[in-house]
């Protein structure tokens, strides 16, 4: 008779998780976390997925896709990368609120062609893109480790890397922004990493296409990794998801044991249906496994 209406939402909530426990699809873990209300997930795209790379109308176009919201690179023109202009941030601020679509979070493809590990430019277009994130509102940061800057078997070249993520890290901390370090390096290759810059503001950006395609344990890699992952790419390089390789109701178990919930951003790899209804396919299957709301 005294139990309050908040009380029973809560124990409502416990009998779902409970019911969703017994399926064998949630961790126990979460059980408490579903019944507090935790968040969800939310589902964008890579702009460069959409080929609208640097490009405001992919905000229009994830709006139609229904998704989030986007990941946006800041370009590629060399010494003057296009997001670092006020007027295009302002640009995509407005078109962002428009369209009540999100910027989850940005991208420095720009450091697979001009590596962080060998080029002074590189240190500074990482330094610059904090002060970016803080315009737009944004907490993360893709920094990427392909083509010309792979780390794979690079000693010198890593060790370059962590001296330049070390100065430049204080700034993210004040900024409250995480630089996402994304590579083709294992999960204990980069918390060695991590390790040595020693910053919070330092964290894993995770593809679980790129990691498989190494031929890691991805499932096993999430739960290794835990909180110092900090947002993730949704990539299946054999098929539409659901249908080629990536297990993802099996990502989703390894996200909940870390308690991890946010953005997923799409980085399509297999276009079999086109690329609008490839997306828009992989967005619905997507949406199935990780909802708004849990």
């Amino acid at each position: 008779m005294g139990t309050t209406r908040r009380e029973m939402l809560k124990n409502g909530a416990r009998l779902a998780a409970g019911v969703a426990l017994g399926s064998g699809y949630l961790s126990s873990s979460l059980v408490e976390t579903l019944a507090a209300g935790s968040r969800g997930f939310k589902i964008g795209a890579c702009d460069w997925t959409l080929n609208k790379r640097t490009d405001p109308a992919a905000l229009e176009l994830a709006k139609k896709l229904g998704l989030d919201g986007l990941q946006v690179d800041f370009g590629h023109q060399k010494d003057a990368l296009p997001l670092r202009k006020p007027e295009l941030q302002k640009k995509y601020l407005e078109m962002a609120k428009s369209l009540n679509v999100e910027i989850g979070s940005l991208a420095l493809g720009c450091l697979n062609d001009v590596p962080l590990k060998s080029d002074p430019q590189a240190e500074q277009w990482l330094a610059e893109s904090v002060d970016v994130c803080k315009a737009l509102g944004v907490t993360v940061v893709l920094v990427p480790f392909f083509g010309k800057g792979d780390l794979l078997k690079d000693q010198p070249g890593t060790d370059a890397v962590v001296e330049r993520l070390k100065r430049v890290a204080p700034q993210a901390e004040k900024a409250g922004v995480i630089l996402g370090f994304e590579s083709w390096l294992s999960a204990e290759q980069h918390l060695e990493i991590l390790d040595r810059v020693g910053s919070p503001a330092v964290q894993v950006y995770y593809d679980v296409g790129n990691s498989q395609k190494q031929g890691y344990d991805i499932y096993k890699e999430i739960r290794t990794l835990g909180k110092k992952i900090c947002e993730f790419h949704a990539k299946d390089n054999d098929n539409l998801y659901g249908k080629g390789s990536i297990n993802f109701p099996e990502v989703r178990r390894a996200m909940d044991d870390i308690g991890y919930r946010g953005w997923l951003h799409i980085e399509g790899a297999k276009f079999p249906l086109g690329l609008e209804e490839s997306v828009r396919y992989d967005e619905r299957y997507l949406r199935g496994v990780f909802p708004r709301e849990v």
